[in-house]
């Protein structure tokens, strides 16, 4: 869209890519579970993610099919999930309605908001010149931000292949969810990389990269303290506050070779 622009006391007209926001619903066998404001690409690829970390289902196998429908007001995802899977999910039915930065939105107790963490074990360890050529190769990927200036990103790199996938996306718990349906769609094991953030860490951010089973989380911002004794406990290797010129390492810094 043209903008007006102050910049140096002058005011030229500019030109601005937006990033869209549209609601997303997410059913599971005709039953609306959540509707979420995301970025509408790689909806399939979030459609899975999000069912992986919210727990519906356990493997991508257990989705039947993914139906992504398109009406005025928004998107339609519907998932059809397998016999066992529809059983499990009409037990823990719950409605979900969540804005962009939403990450446990709907929640119906305390108890259910801090769960702790899947356990990881493994991993590689890492110096700090290939992390922060890691992290600079994440920020490089951001097509998508590069134009908006307004969108997180969540990838996984590995020493043998480099950057192997990128999401973004105007929440980061959607971006990361985004990364972990691509993940999981391809079959792709987490154990030897790094998982990338551009963004902060907090519970969920953590509880998200416990389920995929990455033993290195790296992000940009700081995390939250509950972040940091949620990963403590899960054996996550937590390195944030990562940028061009250091980083800081919050737990497990066995897997950093300081």
């Amino acid at each position: 869209m043209v903008t007006r622009v102050w910049k140096g006391g002058a005011r030229p007209a500019g030109k601005r890519a937006l990033a869209e926001e549209t609601a997303i619903a997410l059913t599971y066998n005709g039953t609306t579970h959540a509707v979420m404001m995301a970025t509408p690409r790689d909806l399939e690829d979030y459609a899975v993610g999000f069912s992986l970390t919210e727990r519906q289902i356990e493997r991508p196998e257990q989705i039947e099919s993914i139906e992504v429908l398109e009406f005025d007001e928004g998107i339609e995802v519907r998932l059809w999930l397998d016999a066992e899977q529809s059983d499990r999910f009409r037990n823990r039915r719950r409605q979900i309605a969540g804005p962009t930065g939403c990450g446990l939105c709907g929640i119906e107790s305390l108890a259910e908001a801090v769960l702790p963490a899947r356990p990881v074990k493994g991993g590689d360890r890492f110096d700090p010149a290939t992390i922060l050529a890691a992290q600079e190769a994440a920020f490089a990927a951001q097509t998508l931000n590069a134009e908006t200036r307004a969108v997180h990103g969540a990838a996984y790199w590995t020493a043998a292949e480099g950057l192997v996938a990128i999401r973004e996306d105007v929440g980061r718990h959607n971006a990361l969810d985004k990364l972990v349906g691509a993940l999981a769609r391809a079959g792709r094991k987490v154990e030897g990389g790094i998982l990338l953030l551009t963004s902060r860490v907090s519970i969920e951010m953590v509880q998200k990269a416990a389920i995929m089973g990455a033993p290195i989380l790296v992000a940009a911002s700081a995390p939250t303290a509950l972040a940091v004794r949620t990963a403590e406990q899960a054996g996550i290797t937590v390195v944030a506050v990562a940028r061009r010129d250091g980083f800081e390492v919050f737990t497990h810094p066995d897997r950093v070779l300081l």
